[in-house]
């Protein structure tokens, strides 16, 4: 199933892949010879590092270098994991300057010194392209912060560089690759590199899970953040609509796209939402509370749970829950109003994108070729690059579409944000009398398929909800299934941010699940699918 929940509970967005000949033999290097895992430095947790450059063990500059060299290890050669499109070239720069300030006592916040990266859809001042992955904005240097990347400078982060990212975030192409982009070619999953690091956040997602960087940012319009959080087993926060300013990030949907925080912990994660918020409501790391849980009541999404395999990763999160004193109330069904609800929900995002994208590329302050939507699909049609893997449908049907004054566009909107609001998380919430929903966060990863795009299974979990009534979820690594990893979702009503993190927060203490990588070539890496299938090897 394709990984852009666009249109419906199945369809979700992501992406980033090479258009080379030799996609083969790159999914396939020599890793049973190699250890690729994370040591050291990199190995670290966001909160480990900040205890340790807080006492003095740890220089920025130190753990600059140590993310740089591992990059250069294992995303350039080793695995190739493609997941970090471009490095800034001030980064060590920016590390010294953090060390000189501890060492004045003029330390600017928790993650002065933490180096970050960035999906490369997010304006930084540094001097980097913001590229969404195409080769139409290389040259996209704006000499500007997104005010997410203002607030992360502003407490003394360091902009390691940029992730890459499914092209366009996921909104060029029915027949999309979920973590391909023409710049940076395919994100492998370092879990078991044939297998999709869904997207668009693929970049960001494999990085943090590679222990390629301190923490990442991504961004979600419907489930661009939580899908490779799920499959590469990391803690991503898709945060209330509005709660981080969309200024500067090259857009899809008015009215669904938000950045949001990718880490290996959820205290690592509201850390960066304390410095990414723009509205004056940062505490997120002060309001983690392991007993959050404690006589609170569960709504538990049955009808979303997915296949056996998801099913029983997911269950034994519930018996987490149950045991840390929460209660359990089972949601055996869910009834969606409205027929068009898949129409217009696609209809809805093809809509804005048009319009804002227009916006966007009009009004960059950049010398890049194009400035519309139009003029894109006339330089994607010249260049044999951009158009190697798969077409850009989306983009045709979008530059279709009237402007946003169409009744037809506003009574759209009106019907989805109703079915998955009011309708949806709000009356699922009420009628139930819960504090929280909960899902398995998506389906096991597919494999990387560049002749036939995504074929994803049949999909687990309700995130699209959260997507697109604009509400706060957050996925928690819940181990994995023959070294393939899930992830637990926690959704809540509008503006409950903080307490779907907590909610987070607890669950994570009391399961403590998360896998490392094992960087496997393919599925025949796991013993007990090898002996499986070739039972007189």
């Amino acid at each position: 199933m394709k990984t852009h929940i666009l249109l419906s509970v199945a369809i979700l967005a992501l992406t980033a892949c090479a258009p080379s000949n030799d996609l083969q033999e790159t999914l396939t290097p020599a890793v049973k010879t190699v250890s690729y895992a994370a040591t050291g430095l990199t190995a670290q947790t966001l909160p480990d590092l900040v205890a340790q450059l807080d006492a003095g063990e740890l220089t920025a500059v130190e753990l600059t270098q140590a993310y740089l060299e591992r990059i250069d290890a294992i995303d350039r050669k080793g695995p190739r994991l493609q997941s970090v499109l471009a490095l800034n070239p001030d980064a060590m720069t920016q590390a010294e300057a953090s060390d000189a300030r501890r060492a004045a006592g003029n330390t600017l916040g928790p993650l002065d010194g933490l180096p970050i990266l960035l999906k490369d859809n997010i304006e930084t001042l540094d001097p980097v392209a913001t590229t969404a992955g195409a080769f139409a904005l290389k040259d996209n240097v704006t000499g500007r912060d997104s005010p997410l990347v203002a607030g992360l400078r502003a407490q003394g982060a360091v902009i390691l560089g940029k992730t890459n990212l499914s092209q366009w975030a996921n909104f060029r192409s029915n027949d999309s690759i979920s973590g391909w982009s023409a710049l940076g070619g395919q994100v492998r999953n370092p879990h078991m590199l044939d297998r999709s690091p869904c997207g668009s956040s693929s970049g960001s997602g494999v990085a943090v899970a590679a222990g390629l960087t301190a923490g990442a940012v991504g961004t979600e319009t419907n489930g661009s953040i939580i899908c490779p959080s799920n499959v590469n087993g990391v803690v991503g926060f898709k945060p209330t609509v509005g709660l981080i300013s969309q200024d500067y990030i090259v857009p899809i949907s008015s009215t669904q796209d938000t950045a949001g925080p990718m880490t290996k912990t959820v205290r690592g994660a509201a850390l960066m939402m304390d410095a990414m918020t723009t509205d004056g409501s940062a505490g997120y790391a002060a309001a983690l509370d392991a007993n959050s849980l404690h006589g609170k009541r569960v709504g538990v999404l049955r009808f979303a749970e997915g296949s056996d395999k998801v099913a029983s990763r997911f269950n034994i999160g519930l018996a987490a829950m149950e045991a840390v004193g929460a209660e359990l109330v089972e949601i055996d069904a869910f009834d969606r109003e409205g027929e068009t609800y898949g129409r217009d929900s696609f209809g809805v995002l093809q809509w804005e994108f048009k319009a804002t994208l227009n916006e966007y590329l009009a009004n960059s302050p950049a010398d890049i070729p194009v400035r519309s939507l139009e003029e894109l699909i006339t330089f994607n049609i010249n260049d044999p690059r951009e158009m190697a893997l798969f077409d850009q449908s989306i983009f045709d049907s979008s530059n279709a579409r009237s402007g946003l004054d169409d009744p037809d566009y506003i009574a759209a909107k009106a019907n989805i944000q109703r079915a998955t609001g009011d309708r949806g998380i709000d009356a699922l919430m009420a009628d139930n009398a819960v504090d929280m929903l909960v899902s398995p966060s998506g389906p096991l990863s597919s494999r990387v398929d560049p002749i036939n795009g995504d074929t994803w299974p049949d999909w687990a979990g309700a995130g699209y909800l959260a997507a697109v009534a604009g509400y706060p979820h957050i996925t928690v690594p819940m181990g994995a299934v023959h070294a393939v990893p899930l992830g637990f979702s926690i959704m809540a009503g509008a503006g409950q941010d903080k307490a779907v993190m907590s909610y987070g927060y607890a669950l994570e203490q009391a399961t403590m699940a998360r896998v490392e990588p094992r960087y496997l070539r393919d599925a025949y890496g796991v013993e007990a699918v090898r002996a499986a299938l070739e039972p007189g090897r």
